[in-house]
């Protein structure tokens, strides 16, 4: 049975217009995603069957193109749709995050950077530049690099933070691998950047490590 065979007050379209978003399941969002089922499966169908083989919503959007295609119900046209909802989600926490006064609190940033870096299948190194009152300036990834590594050049960092006139600095990383924990390369190179940004008279706020739904903050473990 097609949803349209469905009774109104159980349409995941009819439900969103009369509970809000939040009140539908994972699989009712996703069938709005993917829009149409094909046939003998609905929409409703696809999205539980990407819910029971990844895991959760996060795993889906998050996970290889080819993987995502081989459910039965999914092509080219309908991974992008997911691709497009996943970046819709990046580019709303980015404003979101260069939008606020000052980050007070770096909760914004945080959830920007794990959104933007978890389950990318490379090492990605990013950084957030930020005036004297910790206001963004703007956010950009900086190098990429391998399954287990990402050749970062401190000199280049600097650059890049004299050339948005910041004062400050995050940076991230991933770990495609999935281990959160910090290695003793990337405390070497924290420790490198902190001081090369010292003799431009930038400040290094915070290293984010992103492995999967994890972040380690380097100061909240007192490293900074």
């Amino acid at each position: 049975m097609s949803i349209s065979d469905w009774p109104p007050t159980e349409r995941p379209r009819e439900r969103l217009a009369r509970l809000g978003a939040a009140a539908l399941s994972d699989a009712e969002v996703l069938a709005i995603l993917l829009g149409t089922g094909t046939r003998g499966r609905s929409a409703v169908e696809i999205g539980r069957d990407l819910l029971r083989r990844f895991g959760g919503v996060r795993s889906i959007l998050h996970a290889p193109r080819q993987a995502v295609m081989a459910v039965p119900g999914l092509g080219p046209a309908k991974c992008a749709q997911l691709a497009a909802a996943l970046e819709i989600a990046r580019r709303s926490l980015r404003e979101e995050a260069a939008s606020a006064p000052a980050l007070t609190t770096p909760a914004a940033v945080r959830d920007y950077l794990r959104l933007a870096l978890a389950g990318r299948e490379r090492e990605v190194f990013a950084a957030v530049y930020m005036d004297n009152r910790h206001r963004v300036l703007g956010i950009e990834e900086l190098f990429q690099g391998t399954l287990t590594q990402t050749s970062v050049h401190p000199r280049e960092v600097v650059k890049a933070a004299l050339r948005h006139n910041a004062a400050a600095l995050i940076v991230a990383h991933n770990h495609p691998s999935g281990a959160a924990e910090p290695s003793a390369a990337d405390r070497l190179l924290t420790d490198t950047l902190k001081q090369a940004l010292a003799l431009v008279e930038v400040r290094l706020l915070d290293h984010f490590v992103v492995a999967g739904s994890r972040v380690v903050s380097f100061a909240e473990r007192g490293w900074l």
